[in-house]
């Protein structure tokens, strides 16, 4: 049997997990050097625990037991330990097995499972993690299915193993029940880990902005600085919990602060900190977060600056800052920070720098960037409307967007997500949970950073090599609305936030200026909208006939949304008059609330008084049943006049909805968020019935599945990869059901004429060099050789003109049927995964960059979303008189190159190249396949935070 010392420590399985509470917690593998921690963690064990472990009363541990549970050779017999604060408080082990249940090596593939928990930790969900974590290792070293005897009395553990959603055998043996858990992942075990991440994730960003007590360590003992401006913030907010000051200069005799308690550590405070701000020097970090974790803190808060930002060094500081938090359990927004805001009454916590505090509304905000922060925040509260949350999360080292996705999923009190992004360290993971939140309500995002090709400096994330176009494509496939500035972010926003979902493109527009709305008119197309003739009210309107007309176009079921246009009318002596601004918003609202599921939104120019009517309301109150949609923005905008703004809400009887109506200065505005919300609303629509993704009969995974072990195990491993030899790349993709046209080489024209001859005339005489390869532009291909004198011919004028045939290695191959020329393709991205593109062949889609892309696997109403999605699309479905090409062909062919690369991810890229699709069917003429060894999914595996 293999010994302990023959095989290195696994570090890779070592991960930190968020657990049911919210907390942290680490698994590693246990060592030899971890007998101390072993005994005292049974010591700390009940007596009932051990009985359920042993079977029997077992009140200590003997020499040999200690030594059995901390040597182990990390293939047959593996333990793992759970530890908080560098303790252990959860063990697992499992030991391999044969048929006769005896101690065995591979290839026998079961092997016995145990669990033992401390008490204090039971019902914090480390069982849970646990089993996802040893069932991981189990599967990379072969074993295949656990086998475990519970007593009946030990319902929690039964439980644990009940609600995995591994497939699961269970028989009653000798007093005991004996399970059997097949550990292949299966779609109710992937959906059950996913579930508990979420619920795990959400509660740990709760308990960050749900503090019943915050200590802001670093208020000085004068006036100024970072941390007497957010104890002054929490102060001013309202907090309604506890509040500390906690510098470790303090003199005894300073007892308060600000009318707060004072103190010089934590351990002075008698009572729990939920909430830590840490606003000291970098260097003093590490002793306040042991200071916080010793005293039980949940989470920090850390403004403090010189982390990543500030290079290697500040980037090492950053990684040990995380370790150490998350060695008591801490979650940690920052470093380098700008705080974080919750405007719900129970809390009213305002733990920020912000100069102003936001409202109550109903927009969740989140920005790695405080300066973008503070020109949200202010864009929003000048415009009328509050958030509910709203975080600034700097480095975001430890708690990222996709914590607070977690949490805004099911946050009542929030109805649209603005996110602005300058890296996104886990895109797999982002678009999966946007996706699912986009179902609910809407997520937009601004990036930042789009095209210097890297993450800012204190982001220490792995980059992602997939260009800023394909990024948009895939958030889009989300459902997320993408917006290019921070001036659009809070547009969006605040239609989305303040209107209902619109049921269809069709637009109508009135006002009182036929220019305005005319421009009006033209912006809808510019975004693709529909919009119905401007109705020209003249600038005589007033204020009754706005009301009157926009009722009777609400009114008009051709219509799915309104834009309305206003300028100063005309009075009785002719001279322009700018009128009372809340007369006409009042005359606004009352029609918009004949027809409450159609969105209303209002461009406006040099209106007096409109203005302010439109920005004077500060909170958006809370509606009943399901929360409305959201929108995204980036880079700052600079002052602009006549800002967005929000039309006021009149006193409502209790119950009701609001109507709040936007206003924008400008048509374009206006429109391109419109245009945003009518994109949305249709992705949610067709996000309620998702497509499927098919399965084909004819294909033969198991047989694919062996040629490519045989390939790779022919080749010396390279991590970059290999490609497949042109019949390897045939039989590979034939047993996926894709047929590709054979070729035949041609070293000269003899050996031209006959390669025709076995095809069969007419045929085709390319070359396969590098820098001619799908190049018809280069004159590297001849078409529709009916003979062999014309083969010959061409053969003597391809060489002529580019080169000998050592050089161009030409080929032949028989004549496709006519079509539209096509490219597939499929690249794997170490951070996105795999990434199905299609797009026409040529230069001038190349040029263009007139590409679409998808994650993978795809749907069929993906795929046919998809080949529909290029601008050149009108070239497969008739355009200008010709016959439209087979599309259902393509959609196939779109699936089934999903299916495979979905189903071996040893394969990093497959490219069709051209895929020419005929009025019938379609030809793939070339194709070139690329091997790696498989990387790593986190995505599928246990869960486990990022570590960067």
């Amino acid at each position: 049997m293999t010994t302990p010392s023959q095989h290195a420590y696994p570090d890779h399985w070592e991960a930190d997990v968020v657990l049911r509470d919210g907390g942290t917690a680490r698994v590693r593998p246990i060592t030899t050097d971890d007998a101390e921690r072993l005994v005292s963690f049974y010591e700390q064990v009940s007596d009932e625990s051990k009985y359920y472990r042993f079977f029997a009363p077992y009140p200590r541990l003997s020499d040999k037991d200690v030594y059995r549970f901390t040597h182990h050779d990390y293939v047959d017999r593996v333990g793992l330990a759970v530890t908080v604060g560098g303790e252990f408080v959860a063990t697992v082990r499992y030991d391999r097995i044969d048929a006769r249940g005896m101690p065995a090596s591979a290839p026998a593939d079961e092997a016995e499972v145990a669990f033992l928990v401390q008490d204090a930790h039971q019902g914090r969900g480390i069982a849970s993690a646990l089993l996802e974590h040893i069932a991981a290792v189990a599967r990379e070293r072969g074993i295949r299915r656990f086998a475990a005897e519970v007593l009946p009395a030990n319902t929690k553990m039964i439980k644990v193993f009940r609600d995995a959603g591994f497939t699961q055998r269970r028989n009653f043996e000798d007093g005991a029940v004996r399970l059997v858990l097949d550990l292949e992942p299966t779609a109710e075990s992937l959906a059950v880990q996913r579930g508990r991440e979420q619920r795990a994730e959400a509660r740990s960003v709760q308990r960050l902005l749900g503090p019943s007590s915050v200590a802001v360590v670093g208020a000085g003992r004068t006036a100024g600085g970072v941390g007497r401006a957010v104890l002054r913030n929490l102060l001013d907010g309202g907090f309604t919990g506890r509040i500390y000051a906690v510098n470790v200069a303090l003199s005894p005799e300073l007892t308060e602060i600000d009318g707060v308690p004072a103190v010089r550590s934590l351990a002075e405070i008698d009572e729990p900190v939920d909430l830590a701000v840490v606003a000291v020097p970098a260097e003093r970090v590490p002793e306040v977060v042991a200071d916080c974790g010793e005293h039980g803190v949940q989470g920090l808060v850390v403004l403090s600056a010189g982390y990543a930002e500030s290079g290697p060094a500040g980037r090492e500081r950053q990684r040990e800052l995380v370790r150490q938090a998350r060695s008591y359990g801490m979650r940690v927004i920052g470093p380098n920070a700008f705080g974080v805001i919750n405007t719900g009454p129970p809390v009213r916590l305002n733990a920020s720098l912000a100069p102003e505090t936001p409202g109550r509304g109903r927009i969740g905000l989140f920005t790695q960037s405080g300066a973008i922060g503070i020109a949200l925040l202010a864009g929003l509260v000048r415009r009328g409307a509050g958030v509910s949350t709203f975080i600034s999360a700097g480095n975001r080292a430890d708690v990222s967007g996709n914590d607070f996705l977690q949490y805004w999923h099911d946050d009542p009190d929030t109805d649209v997500v603005l996110l602005y992004l300058e890296s996104i360290g886990n895109p797999r993971k982002f678009t999966r949970l946007a996706r699912r939140t986009g179902a609910a309500k809407p997520v937009v995002v601004a990036k930042g950073a789009r095209h210097s090709g890297s993450a800012p400096p204190g982001h220490a994330v792995p980059v992602t090599g997939i260009p800023d176009a394909t990024v948009s494509a895939l958030l889009s496939q989300a459902g997320v609305i993408r917006v290019d500035t921070v001036t659009e972010l809070v547009d969006a926003g605040l239609l989305l936030a303040n209107q209902p979902l619109p049921a269809g493109p069709h637009v109508a527009i009135l006002g009182n200026s036929e220019s305005l709305g005319l421009l009006t008119y033209d912006a809808c197309l510019t975004e693709g909208l529909r919009p119905l003739p401007p109705l020209d009210l003249t600038t005589a309107a007033r204020p009754e006939d706005f009301r009157a007309a926009l009722a009777s176009a609400l009114a008009d079921p051709g219509c799915d949304a309104v834009v309305v246009t206003a300028i100063p009318w005309v009075g009785e002596n002719g001279a322009m008059e700018s009128g009372d601004g809340e007369v006409l918003a009042t005359a606004l609202r009352e029609a918009a609330a004949t027809a409450p599921a159609k969105p209303v939104a209002v461009v406006h120019v040099e209106i007096g008084g409109l203005a302010k009517a439109l920005s004077a309301a500060t909170t958006t109150a809370p509606r009943p049943g399901p929360p409305p949609v959201a929108g995204p923005a980036p880079d700052t905008p600079p002052p602009v006049p006549g800002p967005a703004a929000v039309v006021p809400e009149p006193p409502r009887e209790p119950g009701t909805a609001p109507r709040r109506i936007p206003a924008y200065p400008a048509a374009e505005r206006a429109v391109r968020a419109l245009g945003q919300a009518v994109t949305y609303a249709q992705w949610r629509r067709q996000a309620a019935e998702p497509g499927k993704v098919p399965e084909y009969e004819d294909i033969d995974e198991s047989g694919a599945a062996g040629l490519i072990d045989r390939v790779l195990g022919e080749t010396a491993a390279d991590p970059h990869g290999m490609s497949l030899g042109d019949d390897d790349t045939r039989e590979l993709l034939a047993r996926y059901g894709i047929a590709v046209r054979p070729t035949l080489p041609a070293s000269g024209p003899d050996a031209a004429a006959e390669a025709a001859a076995r095809l069969g005339y007419p045929v085709a005489l390319k070359t396969t060099a590098p820098h001619l390869r799908h190049r018809a532009d280069l004159g590297g291909v001849r078409l529709d050789l009916v003979d062999e004198e014309r083969l010959r011919a061409a053969y003597r004028e391809l060489t002529g003109l580019l080169g000998g045939p050592a050089e161009l290695r030409p080929v032949v191959q028989a004549m496709a049927p006519r079509g539209v020329d096509t490219v597939v393709r499929a690249v794997i991205d170490p951070a996105a995964g795999a990434v199905l593109s299609f797009g026409l062949a040529g230069v001038a889609s190349e040029l263009l960059g007139d590409v679409a892309h998808r994650l993978v696997p795809v749907t069929d109403r993906e795929a046919a979303e998809l080949l529909r999605s290029i601008r050149t699309a009108p070239l497969l479905f008739g355009w200008r008189g010709s016959a439209p090409v087979d599309t259902a062909a393509l959609e196939e062919l779109l699936l089934r190159v999903s299916r495979l690369v979905d189903d071996h991810p040893e394969i990093v890229s497959v490219a069709l190249e051209p895929v020419v699709v005929a009025t019938r069917g379609l030809s793939v003429l070339g194709a070139s396949v690329r091997l790696a060894p498989p990387p790593s999914r986190d995505d599928l595996g246990p869960r486990r935070l990022p570590s960067y």
